[in-house]
């Protein structure tokens, strides 16, 4: 049986704490999704559009590397029934801190009592990573400030655009 991971999230914009938790997800599945979380009620810098195109550019390299299959989709409900509907057994989620554990538990938990055969797996973030937000990354670029640091190339070059 195939081992099937959703990593849901709004990646707007992708950073490199993403793509660090997809080097290490692809590893351990053999189909990653990843699931891009559409709220009517909020308004996002990338449409969904080129979110989309960002999260193939930029994670497809780094799932074929590791063996694994990618797939991108949206979802527009629970996150847990995006997971069912594609036939995950895991999803992904990485921690950059103690908060996040906390808040992440929480939500598997949840989950967990919803949907018991798809697990949850947190993926610990490396110690470049542990301080990249999307939410700073977006202040950062909106303000002018360089997030090369912070995203992959084409993504700071997308920013770059977006705020000229």
């Amino acid at each position: 049986m195939a081992r099937v991971a959703l990593y849901p999230g709004s990646f707007d914009p992708v950073t490199n704490g993403h793509l660090d938790v997809v080097r290490q997800a692809a590893r351990l599945c053999d189909r990653l999704v990843v699931a891009i979380g559409v709220h009517p009620g909020k308004k996002p810098l990338f449409s969904v559009e080129e979110r989309l195109a960002m999260v193939r550019t930029v994670f497809g390299p780094i799932a074929a590397r590791a063996g694994a299959s990618l797939d991108c989709t949206t979802y527009d409900g629970l996150t847990v029934t995006a997971a069912q509907k594609i036939g995950a057994t895991f999803m992904v989620r990485g921690l950059r801190d103690g908060t996040d554990l906390d808040y992440e538990m929480q939500i598997a938990g949840m989950n967990e009592a919803m949907a018991p055969e798809v697990h949850t797996v947190f993926v610990p973030a490396s110690v470049a990573a542990r301080p990249i937000t999307a939410t700073l990354v977006r202040q950062i670029a909106a303000m002018g400030g360089d997030v090369s640091a912070f995203v992959p190339s084409a993504v700071a070059a997308s920013l770059k655009a977006k705020f000229a």
